[in-house]
């Protein structure tokens, strides 16, 4: 197995924050005899976005996963706003939000509820209204007092993005985050990007639908059998797949 090598290039420019917020070296996991992901070094700063991709198969999710803090290397050092995450993976989580594919949200309570949950157990200070403010920033004012149960899968998905919204991450992982929606529910994602990036965090994106979300994404990295096999300016990417998967 050859080792993959690269590194995500950010522009020269000192950013206010000086060190970047996410350092992964040599980053590897192994199940058995497989490297699911083989060698990537990555670096990404607040107020910059990385897109991910790839096909079923290539390490996009089990690399998320290991930037989230949910999957452990088996190899390698991640350091995510100076904390190493091997030595304090609950200090380094605080700072990490994730859209994944299992929401964590509870069907018999409503969508205040949810996020009333989710605010106590983090400790946040006026619950909620700011419980409120996410919901009307999804598109979801006026909903509040329904369950969740009632809401359409695009709904849902909207409440899993105020979930993410309300803990206040320096680090969004989103992986697939245009699922379940509708036109207009892609439209809603663009714009979130985008606010997302302007408010300086830092932000790194999985999903198929790699040719309308690359123009408007900073770098961009392809994998294919665990190994990073290009990375660039993210709106080279689909280019950049097309040549890959002719080879």
């Amino acid at each position: 197995m050859s080792e993959a090598v690269a590194t995500i290039e950010q522009p020269p420019e000192p950013l206010p924050n000086g060190q970047p917020l996410v350092i992964g070296s040599n980053l590897g996991r192994r199940y058995g005899s497989r490297w699911a992901l083989a060698g990537a070094n990555l670096q990404l700063r607040s107020g910059r976005s990385l897109l991910i991709g790839g096909h079923n198969g290539a390490g996009k999710t089990t690399l998320l996963r290991i930037l989230a803090t949910t999957l452990r290397p088996t190899r390698g050092e991640l350091i995510i706003d100076g904390i190493d995450v091997a030595r304090d993976p609950i200090a380094a989580r605080q700072r990490i939000g994730m859209l994944a594919h299992q929401s964590g949200l509870y069907p018999e309570l409503t969508a205040i509820e949810n996020l009333r949950v989710v605010g106590r157990l983090l400790g946040i200070d006026a619950v909620e209204d700011r419980a409120a403010a996410m919901l009307k920033r999804v598109g979801l004012g006026g909903r509040e007092r329904d369950r969740l149960r009632e809401f359409s899968a695009g709904m849902r998905k909207r409440l899993a993005f105020a979930k993410l919204l309300l803990q206040d991450p320096q680090l969004v992982l989103l992986d697939e985050p245009y699922g379940q929606l509708d036109p207009q529910g892609f439209d809603f994602v663009d714009g979130l990007l985008k606010s997302l990036v302007a408010e300086g965090r830092a932000v790194v994106v999985v999903t198929h639908l790699v040719e309308r979300v690359a123009p408007q994404l900073h770098s961009g990295l392809l994998l294919d059998g665990g190994e990073m096999r290009w990375t660039g300016v993210a709106a080279e990417l689909p280019a950049a797949m097309g040549r890959w998967m002719l080879r």
